[in-house]
C-alpha cells in the first residue's frame, strides 16, 4: 500500500520556476519506479519525467529536456520517498495538472508507460501564463 501527495504547483509566469514535490508513505510496500505525469485540458495524460529508485536513471519526454529535473530521497527509515520535479523555463504549454505515480509491482525500464503504474495522487496544477 503506497499513499502520494503531491504539492508545489501554482501559477507562474513564462520563463519562471517551480518545484513540485510527492511524498510517498509505503506500508509495507517497495517502490521501484516512480513518474510524473500531467494532463491538460482536453488532452491524455502524458509521461513528463520517470526514475528508477535503485540506480536512479531518469527519463524525460523531449519537451521538457533541459528544463525539468526529476529526482527522489528517501527517509532515513526508509519508510517514506519524496520525489521532485523541479521546473525551469517553463512555458505555457507546460500548463496541466500534474500527477505523481509508482510502481510496486517490479522494476521496469525507463520509461514506464501510464498503465504500468499501480499508484497515483491526486494532482496538483500548475498554470503559466505569457
Amino acid at each position: 500500500q503506497v499513499q502520494l501527495v503531491e504539492s508545489g504547483g501554482g501559477s507562474v509566469q513564462a520563463g519562471g520556476s517551480l518545484r513540485l514535490s510527492c511524498a510517498a508513505s509505503r506500508y509495507g510496500a517497495y517502490i521501484y519506479n516512480m513518474g510524473w505525469f500531467r494532463q491538460a485540458p482536453g488532452k491524455e495524460r502524458e509521461g513528463v519525467a520517470h526514475i528508477s529508485i535503485m540506480g536512479s536513471n531518469t527519463y524525460y519526454t523531449d519537451s521538457v529536456k533541459g528544463r525539468f529535473t526529476i529526482s527522489h530521497t528517501i527517509s532515513l527509515d526508509n519508510a517514506k520517498n519524496t520525489l521532485y520535479l523541479q521546473m525551469t523555463s517553463l512555458k505555457p504549454e507546460d500548463t496541466a495538472m500534474y500527477y505523481c505515480a509508482a510502481r510496486t509491482i517490479s522494476w521496469v525500464s525507463l520509461p514506464p508507460s501510464r498503465e504500468q503504474y499501480n499508484y497515483w495522487g491526486q494532482g496538483t496544477q500548475v498554470t503559466v501564463s505569457s
